[in-house]
């Protein structure tokens, strides 16, 4: 298995901080060696123009008058000026008529083929070029005059080794700099990933709590930054998870969101402890679901059945309603408690109205007999809610008299058919379309029970 590479932020911070010091340091250097090194070329030019120009003022005489002593003298102690490399005088036809190198005079001027920088201003032209030697010489020129008339030319050669001596020590000492610029920003860096680090790696540790379940797991950070800020959203989030946790314990998924957002609201209060409350309780159950089952392959039963069970818990909670527990093929749904409403009874019978359309529509497009055979009961009146159980097993359901009723009546309830008791005709009869049925006999009840068949419900 190939593990992910990880590097650390410090690494990181130092890396990018390295790169960008040599790359800010490089480019400054660049260019301000670069421009050092012109500023150093244009001087050397206009102090070669000193000796350029005394030799061509102090020529024309001496080379009209072929006075090869005056020329040379001229040009004797040139090269004790430093930095001249050499000097010399030409003719128009192009012989040495004086040079600071006395064998070569009187030779032919050998031109300078491989030139650089060439510039022509004021007369003179200069370039540079590399001598024999190996040595960078700048080599000046200025014609000889008199009268308007040219008698020859001057050159003169000056050494510029030392410009490239003078980059090369203003860079190793840029060089110097650069090494201890890098070094304390690479300190810097490391530091400030470390600082970084430390908060992000507790961030790390208390996800991976919280991915564990251990929502009461808080991060504590003494910082006035994003980082604290980032602490303290982290404990809400976990404060807000450890609360719906307990939800989820102590409801499941059978409450609707209006009751977990009441509940969520206000968490400290006991909603779950014993109350007494008028509630209307439904049951829907499936008829002939025995024989039904015992004819049938498992898996489809049990695929129609959790089909049934899903519309019948969407259309209760979508009703302000929920589910209080699947008993076998049955459902009992709960409206009223824990969250009351005044129209309570209303709201489960459209419940159950919607829930008969939708299993016979179902029933209908995907042949799922299921939903064909159910028969529903309604029946309202004072019930007590709360968490009933042992420390092992504890659920949230409704207990009393009104809910042993509706499961009694449920009884005679034919499939597709919605029956309510008399506490419901009593509340709702005028906005009931319903056929009475004989009275009926209910266990624990000393008097007969009067019960009626719901077929239409004007709901406005």
């Amino acid at each position: 298995m190939t593990r992910n590479l990880k590097i650390p932020i410090w690494l990181q911070l130092s890396v990018t901080v390295a790169l960008f010091i040599v790359v800010i340091v490089l480019t400054l250097s660049f260019g301000i060696l670069n421009r050092q090194r012109d500023q150093l070329y244009d001087q050397t030019v206009k102090i070669g123009m000193v000796s350029l120009n005394y030799f061509a003022n102090s020529a024309p005489i001496p080379l009209l008058e072929n006075n090869i002593l005056s020329l040379n003298n001229l040009l004797k102690e040139s090269t004790l000026v430093e930095g001249i490399l050499y000097a010399y005088i030409l003719d128009n036809e192009g012989i040495i008529q004086a040079h600071s190198n006395l064998n070569e005079i009187g030779k032919t001027h050998e031109p300078i083929l491989k030139k650089q920088n060439l510039t022509f201003e004021n007369g003179i032209t200069h370039f540079s070029y590399h001598l024999a030697s190996g040595k960078n010489a700048l080599n000046m020129i200025r014609p000889v005059e008199y009268r308007d008339k040219q008698l020859g030319e001057v050159h003169v050669g000056i050494s510029i080794d030392f410009i490239e001596d003078v980059i090369w020590q203003e860079t190793k000492k840029i060089l110097s700099m650069t090494f201890i610029i890098l070094s304390l920003g690479v300190l810097i860096a490391v530091s400030m990933g470390i600082h970084f680090s430390k908060p992000i790696s507790k961030l790390v540790e208390a996800t991976h709590e919280i991915s564990r379940g251990n929502f009461k797991h808080k991060v504590h950070f003494r910082r006035k930054d994003e980082f604290g800020n980032l602490a303290k959203a982290f404990n809400h989030m976990s404060d807000e998870l450890w609360i719906k946790s307990l939800m989820k314990e102590s409801f499941g998924k059978y409450v609707g969101q209006e009751i977990l957002e009441l509940i969520l609201k206000s968490p400290e209060m006991n909603w779950l402890d014993g109350q007494k409350n008028e509630a209307t309780i439904i049951f829907a159950d499936i008829r002939g679901f025995t024989s039904y089952s015992e004819q049938t392959e498992p898996d489809k039963v049990i695929k129609e059945l959790n089909e049934f069970f899903e519309i019948a818990t969407n259309i209760i909670i979508r009703h302000n309603g929920y589910v209080d527990k699947f008993i076998g093929d049955a459902v009992l749904g709960v409206f009223g408690v824990p969250v009351y409403h005044s129209d309570h009874e209303a709201s489960a019978v459209s419940a159950c109205m919607e829930m008969q359309s939708t299993f016979k529509e179902t029933a209908g497009k995907e042949g799922n007999m299921l939903m064909s055979s159910v028969g529903i009961s309604i029946n309202a009146g004072l019930v007590v809610s709360g968490n009933i159980g042992s420390q092992v097993k504890m659920e949230y359901t409704v207990i009393g008299d009104a809910v042993n009723l509706a499961s009694r009546i449920n009884g005679i309830a034919e499939a597709g058919e919605v029956i309510i008791g008399e506490s419901i005709f009593e509340k709702l009869g005028e906005k009931l379309d319903t056929i009475a049925l004989p009275p009926v006999v209910v266990k624990g009840k000393s008097e007969l029970v009067r019960t009626y068949k719901v077929l239409g419900f004007h709901e406005n």
